[in-house]
């Protein structure tokens, strides 16, 4: 069994970016966990404030929209109520990620790219996803677990990815999961306009995911894909 983690800056990020790999994992039964740094409770909650809603009352929202689309993917999801826009790096924040990383002891990772121009908190989380990892890694670092091995990193899809230099080099089938994602997308009413706009991508990225892989594999028709780019080099025996 392996064990995927997802720390995403936001408690919809994972959904739209990675919910067709976190289904994919949860089907063949590896484990799946999902950091959300934050609510996105100021920056990404736009309807809940329009309707009046307290601070208080739009974390209670995104939280428990978050947990359903995670239970949907059959994910555990954890909070760490990090405050966004603008979601601060600290090196407290680094070592209660690296606690997480020494918990779940990943075999994957996934998370944010390095650039984003509209949204500071995207690489911020960034940034301390991958400190956090080197650090976990680290016979020396006081934190409960073992030392981390060194899980690849595979940053996901941005929502402007042209602006953000976001080039993929792996294109992941998630066409037997997509309805699973489309489940997790729909719990989360306050991003409502995003379900399109994500179903559609996937349908773009399946296209692209067949002309990579040729004719012979055999692919539907309406394949379905996310877009990742692999930080770190493949280790393998084989070139394939």
């Amino acid at each position: 069994m392996g064990s995927l983690l997802v720390i995403s800056a936001h408690a919809g990020d994972f959904v739209w970016r990675a919910g067709g790999a976190i289904a994919l994992a949860t089907s063949r039964g590896d484990r799946a966990k999902v950091l959300c740094l934050t609510y996105g409770e100021r920056g990404e909650s736009a309807k809940a404030w329009r309707a009046g809603k307290t601070l208080d009352e739009i974390k209670a929202i995104r939280r428990a929209e978050a947990t359903d689309a995670a239970a949907a993917l059959g994910a555990e999801i954890e909070f760490l109520d990090a405050g966004d826009y603008p979601l601060v790096e600290s090196p407290e924040l680094v070592d209660r990620i690296v606690r997480v990383y020494r918990e779940t002891e990943p075999t994957v990772v996934l998370t944010h790219p390095q650039a984003d121009p509209y949204n500071g908190d995207h690489p911020a989380a960034s940034r301390m996803a991958l400190q956090a990892r080197v650090l976990a890694q680290a016979v020396g670092y006081d934190a409960p677990g073992d030392p981390l091995g060194a899980p690849p990193v595979f940053f996901f899809e941005p929502h402007q990815p042209e602006q953000c230099d976001f080039k993929p080099d792996v294109l992941l089938d998630i066409t037997p999961v997509f309805e699973i994602k489309r489940k997790a997308m729909e719990c989360l009413p306050a991003q409502q306009h995003m379900w399109e706009y994500y179903t559609d991508l996937a349908k773009r990225r399946g296209v692209q995911l067949k002309r990579n892989a040729g004719p012979n594999l055999g692919l539907p028709h309406a394949t379905m894909g996310e877009a990742y780019v692999r930080l770190y080099p493949q280790v393998t025996e084989v070139l394939a």
